[in-house]
């Protein structure tokens, strides 16, 4: 059986890396590495890592499919998805000897990221092994230097999707929204709350911004739209909190 492991590296900075991350990095036989057209400075950074901790992997690098946006979002996800798994697949039946095989995951595998919805599709099915990473949510209360709730209150963690379809929740005190490509914070009260965002965090290249929220969205959309396109992509999240 083959023994797949998932490795959260944090976001992009080896010091992110963990112990137990950097013994799974090299005692892998196999280390998948996925390629993004026009965003190979992604697939640079994997390599990198695994460079600085293992100078002889055996890395494999695979062509990440397309989207089909013509189609509802959850349809075309669950579709892409699949066709992940058929990739890992081919991937590593072109290395049957390989049993031990890893795949770096940004951030944590277990925060909105798919990696475990993928792997769950594979047959036969692997041994899986899940090393925890630090995850961008971290990467932006410490980079903010602020606490990621206020005292004795819960925290809620969703999508720009969600705010966009939906509006602030009820009940929410803080909000951290990830994968938002369209900047939603701009459909709320900007005298209501206040903002702390980040982009590439932990990495050389890090910009924040922070501030009421009405006045920091235009240096934020600003910042963001020179940083996407001088890097050609971006990895971007932000908390919002009510004023008090």
């Amino acid at each position: 059986m083959i023994d797949l492991h998932l490795i959260g590296i944090g976001t992009g900075n080896p010091d992110h890396l963990t112990g137990e991350a950097r013994r799974a990095i090299t005692q892998a036989d196999l280390i998948l590495v996925p390629h993004k057209p026009g965003k190979s400075d992604l697939a640079d950074l994997r390599t990198r890592i695994i460079a600085e901790v293992c100078d002889d992997a055996l890395i494999a690098l695979f062509d990440m499919p397309v989207r089909d946006d013509t189609l509802p979002y959850l349809t075309r996800v669950d579709a892409w998805h699949d066709e992940i798994a058929r990739i890992w697949a081919a991937t590593m039946a072109a290395h049957p000897e390989a049993q031990k095989i890893a795949l770096l995951v940004w951030g944590d595998p277990s925060l909105y990221d798919s990696t475990l919805r993928i792997a769950a599709r594979l047959d036969p099915a692997p041994r899986l092994h899940v090393v925890a990473g630090i995850t961008s949510i971290q990467a932006l209360t410490a980079a903010h230097a602020i606490p990621l709730n206020t005292l004795n209150a819960p925290v809620t963690i969703s999508t720009g999707r969600r705010l966009r379809d939906h509006g602030w929740p009820d009940g929410c005190e803080t909000l951290v929204v990830m994968l938002d490509a369209d900047c939603t914070f701009q459909s709320l009260d900007g005298d209501g709350f206040d903002i702390w965002w980040g982009a590439y965090l932990g990495m050389p290249e890090q910009i924040l911004e922070a501030g009421r929220l009405s006045d920091a969205s235009v240096r934020i959309i600003a910042r963001r739209a020179e940083a996407r396109a001088a890097h050609g992509w971006i990895m971007d999240t932000y908390l919002l909190r009510r004023c008090a």
